[in-house]
């Protein structure tokens, strides 16, 4: 078994952590049962560019007592746990390719280990994996039945490649499950971005204006949870209805160029590049904090940082002050990488239950009817998200009405009226 880790020794303390994440993760214990079982996934082999955390490996655990072969390398260079990826080598013998603090070159040395597996199913997040898989590994796409992705920001590259013709095979883009979103990027995002920038600065939220860039779904989470903790949220957006929400969610909205002059904190969650940009930073406050939850390190423009600055130290492990030609300091955390996996833990492991659950079964899923889908990006069956939801209230305890006949016939009748 081929592997890259940091330190195979550290395999025990990550296994205490795997079955700590594990017990808030009682719908994929139920999907791992029945793969126990049933064995859907005997004889594929599946190439995962993942974030290698506890709750991860507990994915991992469920697709190969499915029957699957893996190999899994870091879908970020800051956001491998590296006890977490000593365990799944050393005590469920899974390959795994993923060193906290890697360089770019190691990086995508490690995702052609993972492809070298010559994968039938993808596991994506960010779809870096899928991305060179068309770049320089096409000899391996005829063998390819389909892919999952996990992120915002891979759905829009993968749908970017559906519409010009150019995606070889069929993914399901778990990200835009309503039991991921809704709650992995809202609750997940929000309470470990905060998290993470905590534990970088160990600074007081309360009181300070607090700016989110992007109020998609993770950006609602990061205001809610910095609202709640008494900071004066300030929202900057580029869509006019999710401004306007934002404003009828009580929050100030304005421009960046206005926002930068006022805020404390900055937080980027939006999936695109260069939000905030060299004109910014020259107007902010001296001691200014900016990091970034969005999935790769683009959002903040720290090359026009660099150009600005006069110099850099590093204060604390996951901060950077840059100092302005103005005399002005800027923070940087976490190197502009999405720091909740950078300087925290990422998601809690109850919400990742979820998304990971919505996984395993779409792989299952493909596995089943790859031969009927077309080369594009999909939608998580309506059937596997309903499941996953009704498979997690009744892991809480939870119960809920169903529909009478007469209701039935009323939502099905066009003759009945007031």
């Amino acid at each position: 078994m081929k592997y890259d880790v940091k330190d195979p020794s550290l395999s025990a303390h990550g296994k205490l952590r795997v079955e700590w994440a594990a017990e808030e993760m009682p719908v994929l214990a139920q999907i791992q049962d029945r793969f126990k079982k049933e064995k859907p996934l005997k004889g594929i082999r599946i190439a995962a560019c993942l974030h290698i955390t506890t709750e991860t490996v507990n994915l991992a655990i469920t697709l190969k007592v499915g029957g699957a072969e893996l190999a899994l390398c870091a879908s970020n260079p800051l956001s491998t746990q590296d006890d977490a990826a000593a365990c799944l080598v050393k005590a469920h013998r899974i390959s795994v390719f993923a060193i906290k603090g890697e360089d770019t070159k190691t990086y995508y040395r490690h995702i052609e280990s993972v492809l070298d597996v010559a994968p039938h199913i993808t596991m994506d997040d960010g779809a870096d994996l899928v991305s060179t898989l068309h770049k320089s590994r096409t000899e391996l796409l005829e063998n390819i039945l389909g892919g999952t992705e996990e992120t915002t920001t891979g759905v829009i590259r993968l749908r970017s490649m559906a519409e010009r013709g150019v995606l070889r095979y069929p993914i399901i883009a778990v990200n835009d499950a309503q039991t991921k979103h809704l709650f992995d990027n809202r609750y997940g995002t929000g309470q470990s971005t905060v998290d993470g920038i905590i534990r970088a600065t160990n600074r007081l939220i309360a009181g300070t204006y607090f700016v989110v860039c992007g109020y998609g779904w993770c950006g609602k989470g990061v205001a809610q949870r910095t609202r709640g903790m008494g900071a004066n949220v300030i929202v900057t957006e580029i869509d006019p209805l999710r401004a306007l929400e934002a404003v009828m969610d009580g929050l100030q909205v304005m421009s960046m160029d206005e926002a930068a002059k006022i805020g404390d904190f900055f937080c980027t969650v939006t999936g695109n590049t260069g939000v905030i940009r060299k004109e910014h930073f020259i107007k902010m406050k001296d001691g200014a904090i900016i990091c970034n939850a969005g999935h790769f390190n683009v959002e903040i423009d720290l090359n026009g940082l660099r150009g600005i600055s006069k110099g850099k130290r590093k204060l604390r492990e996951y901060v950077e002050e840059y100092t302005l030609s103005n005399g002005r300091r800027i923070n940087i955390l976490a190197e502009g990488r999405l720091v909740n996996l950078s300087s925290a833990e990422g998601h809690p492991s109850s919400v990742m239950d979820m998304s990971f659950a919505n996984q395993a079964l779409c792989v299952e899923y493909i596995v089943k009817n790859a031969k009927k889908m077309d080369k594009k990006v999909y939608d998580v069956p309506e059937k596997i998200d309903k499941t996953v939801a009704k498979m997690k209230l009744k892991a809480l305890g939870i119960k809920i009405d169903e529909l009478t006949q007469e209701q039935r016939n009323y939502l099905h009748s066009w003759e009945m009226g007031t």
